[in-house]
């Protein structure tokens, strides 16, 4: 299973790569997609907790590749909270978009290292998601 995460704008680590590599694997995922939902279940607009992330991957000619990585967070107060992105890596089209606006993804390689790295520590460190498969 080979993911492509060299060359890309962002510098995505091999480590990401190998840990969604055995996520493909253990979900048996077939066919040419697969969005994985990384989502704390205790995560609500009044108590806060870890964001739920959404990651994009799309076969072609058997190597996997990042279609986005989206950080979503509530917005608003009380029963008026919605949850939006909050951060979108958009590696097809070249974007970064945050709530202030949408950026050529290049200028986020620093953001998107922190972000990486606080997602790897939260996922397999102190496992605080529960993922699903579509």
């Amino acid at each position: 299973m080979r993911i492509q995460y060299e060359g890309l704008a962002l510098p995505v680590t091999q480590k990401l790569a190998d840990e969604l590599a055995k996520l493909i694997d253990l979900y048996d995922v077939k066919g040419d997609e697969v969005t994985f939902n990384f989502r704390d279940p205790t995560y609500s607009a009044e108590r806060g907790g870890f964001h739920p992330v959404e990651i994009r991957l799309e076969k072609r000619q058997d190597i996997w590749h990042l279609c986005y990585i989206t950080d979503f967070c509530f917005v608003g107060k009380g029963y008026e909270a919605e949850l939006a992105k909050e951060l979108d890596f958009d590696f097809q089209a070249g974007i970064f978009q945050d709530l202030l606006g949408v950026y050529p993804i290049e200028r986020v390689r620093d953001l998107y290292q922190v972000w990486e790295d606080n997602f790897l520590h939260y996922w397999l460190a102190i496992k605080v998601f529960g993922i699903s498969v579509s």
